[in-house]
Formats: structure tokens, C-alpha cells, sequence
């Protein structure tokens, strides 16, 4: 399965005079020439040739633009009042959100529900990425949590990882499903992480309690994702060192962080980065709340309450974020991430991690034209996808 450009792009885009912040270098006074939605073309200073649609990011964003590839999301649950588990319509609201704040492409998380709603979304999800070429797959995040670390999912719908289960969920996305996360520990989890495997997933280890010799084992068996770094998880000790300083210490594992300085403070975002160099993908994890006001939500089958843009069940436990990638940008730089980085992990990170890194997150020739032109100040002015403006 791979990424593919918007059916409808034509013709040529050239932006021109901008810092290009892409696979972990920056570039000054850059230029992209993008054709019939995929990079062709990439050069510095005046050498680039006409187009039909030539864009100065000078003119357009300020003397200290940005042009950098276009944000890959491979962890959120929805946006603009719209949950992407509510169907269609709902995926379509809140990606449009996520695209005008850069998010070109986004796998669609799942969250827990009964085994027949899941396979049932799983499919939707399938059947809408014929036509809505921004959509990378679907991200199971349960029923197949330890229930110890369940945070905002329903304690009463969590299963263990049988292997008829979890390949009914796979077999239902027929080819779609992107990343399942569950607890390696629970019975039948190492199998579990096989069967995903196999099927073209990347497994995921969250919601867990894994000690260390199970997360290694765990990543042997195939994971290579670990779900938000830090949170629903067990805890770093200095005699158990948990989930995150094991899959640090892991080359073949990316760690997820939330950059919203409240799943995680910017100490422990930063170091993140340099305890996993060039393997933290920044996610949202975000939920309806993103770029809406707040209120009273819905998180699957549990009822969230969103303060000072924080949302959380009733329990108390943190519930998703109202994050968007631009401004996890913003924080990991202000966190002290150097910005090459901090882009590398919004966008060539994440595409490696599900498996679509040649296709996306790096503005070279052979890639898809997604690009998202940036102010001095980080602030998204302009986005395209398979260089099409963004709608």
C-alpha cells in the first residue's frame, strides 16, 4: 500500500526564496518545483524555471520563511468538533482542520469499541481512501490494552489480543490497516504483534505494563512504534528502566510524542529527542476538541470535558489532546529541538514508521508535492497536497 497524490492535481508549482527544512538539513534561499502533484525539482537561488503558479515565500510569509514537506499525523483521533470514529462526513471535517494547520496526510485512529464497530470503521476507513488520497490507513489503538494503563478508553471493552480477533480487524481494513497498538504482556500478545506484522502493519507497544524484558521481546517479535512516549505506560525507574528507555535504546523502534506541554513537559520533550535522535515521530493524538472550543466530548463510548483546551474523562485521566502539528512544531522548538529535527519528526519520521517514507515527508524529487510554507515564527501560511492548495 502506498501514499498517492490528489487525482486532480495539474499542472506546475515553483516556490521560491525559502529556508527548506527538510530530511534533517536546512537549506537557505530554496526552491521546489512540483508537476503534476510530485516534486521534480529542487535548487537554490534564481535557477529555477517558469510555472504556472510561482510562489515568492518571501512575499507570502516574511524574509524568514519556511518551506518544509507537507506534516504526517500517524496518531489522532479527530478535530473540528468531529470525531473520526462518527464515519465520513466526520473524517472529512476534522481533516480539513488538520490540513490548514499542515497536516497533508493522517492515518485515522481507531479508538475502542466493540469488535463489530471496529471492523465495521476499519472498512469505512478502507473504502474512503479510494477517493480521499490524504487518508494513509487506520490506527487500531485498543481493544487489546492492558486495562492497569487503560487512560481514556472504556475499561469494559478491553479483550485480549485472540488471534481470530485480531485478524478479523485486519482482514476487515483488507489491506488498509496501518498500526495496531496494544500490551505485548497480555496473553496471546507476542502472537498478536506477529499477525500484524505480517499483514503489512506496524505493531505498536501502549496502554502496557511491559517491563523491560518483555518489551524486548516485543520488539524482536516485530513492533517498531511505541504509542505516546510516557504516557499510559509504565513509568521510567532507575532499577526498571519501562517502555521509553528500552525502545530508545532500540534502533529499530519510533518513539510517538505529544508535544502540547501537557502529556509531556519540554524537558522530557527534548529529551525524547536526544535519547531517540532521528526516531521521534511528533503526533497529536488528538480528539473532537482540536481547533474547537471548550466543553463536553465524546471519546468513543466515554464522556470528556475539555478546560483551557486540556481534555479529560471522568476519571480524571487525560483524554487525547486538542493539538495540532504546527503548533507541536512550536513547542518541540521552544522545548529547545533544533528545527531540522523537529521537522524530520512531523514528517520523514512518522512516513518511515508506517511504511510510506519513499512516497512522503522529504521534499526531493520522486515524492508527493506536499509542502507546507512556514513564517519565521512557525505559523502555517500556506499548505499544499500532491501540490494543490489545500482545501
Amino acid at each position: 500500500m502506498t501514499a498517492r497524490t490528489e487525482s486532480s492535481a495539474h499542472g506546475s508549482l515553483v516556490v521560491h526564496s525559502a529556508r527548506i527544512v527538510s530530511g534533517g538539513a536546512v537549506v537557505e534561499d530554496g526552491w521546489v518545483r512540483i508537476e503534476e502533484g510530485v516534486v521534480v525539482a529542487r535548487g537554490t537561488g534564481s535557477d529555477w524555471a517558469p510555472a504556472d503558479s510561482v510562489i515568492d515565500a518571501r512575499d507570502a510569509a516574511g524574509s524568514g520563511a519556511i518551506l518544509a514537506p507537507g506534516f504526517v499525523d500517524i496518531h489522532g483521533h479527530g478535530g473540528a468538533n468531529a470525531a473520526f470514529d462518527d464515519g465520513v462526513d466526520a473524517i472529512r471535517t476534522a481533516r480539513a482542520m488538520h490540513r490548514a494547520h499542515g497536516t497533508t496526510r493522517a492515518v485515522v485512529s481507531l479508538i475502542t469499541a466493540p469488535l463489530d464497530q471496529l471492523a465495521e470503521r476499519v472498512g469505512m476507513v478502507a473504502d474512503l481512501m479510494r477517493t480521499d488520497h490524504d487518508l494513509l490507513g487506520s490506527h487500531l489503538e485498543g481493544p487489546f490494552l492492558d486495562p492497569g494503563h487503560k487512560g481514556a478508553h472504556d475499561p469494559e471493552l478491553l479483550r485480549l489480543p485472540e488471534r481470530a480477533d485480531v485478524q478479523r480487524l485486519l482482514d476487515a481494513g483488507r489491506g488498509t490497516v496501518r498500526q495496531v497498538t496494544l500490551a505485548p504482556e497480555l496473553p496471546g500478545g507476542m502472537e498478536a504483534i506477529r499477525l500484524v506484522v505480517a499483514a503489512g502493519a506496524a505493531a505498536a507497544v501502549g496502554h502496557t505494563d511491559a517491563d523491560d524484558a518483555t518489551l524486548r521481546e516485543a520488539f524482536d517479535a516485530g513492533a517498531t512504534i511505541l504509542t505516546h512516549a510516557f504516557n499510559a505506560m509504565r513509568p521510567l525507574h532507575h532499577r526498571d528502566p519501562g517502555p521509553v528507555l528500552t525502545a530508545a535504546h532500540d534502533e529499530r523502534v519510533t518513539l510517538e510524542g505529544i508535544a502540547d506541554n501537557i502529556h509531556l513537559h519540554p524537558h522530557v520533550i527534548k529529551l525524547l529527542f536526544d535519547e531517540a535522535p532521528g526516531r521521534v515521530a511528533l503526533v497529536t493524538d488528538a480528539m473532537a476538541a482540536a481547533g474547537s472550543a471548550d466543553g463536553d466530548y465524546m471519546l468513543g463510548s466515554l464522556h470528556v470535558t475539555v478546560r483551557d483546551g486540556v481534555a479529560r474523562v471522568d476519571s480524571g485521566s487525560i483524554a487525547g489532546s486538542t493539538l495540532t502539528q504546527d503548533v507541536a512544531l512550536r513547542r518541540a522548538v521552544e522545548a529547545g529541538v533544533p528545527l531540522a529535527d523537529a521537522v524530520d519528526a512531523l514528517t520523514r519520521t512518522p512516513a518511515r514508521a508506517i511504511g510510506v517514507g519513499a512516497q512522503l515527508g522529504e521534499l526531493t524529487p520522486g515524492r508527493l508535492g506536499d509542502a507546507v510554507l512556514l513564517s519565521g515564527d512557525l505559523d502555517v501560511v500556506a499548505v499544499w497536497t500532491g501540490g494543490a492548495p489545500a482545501r
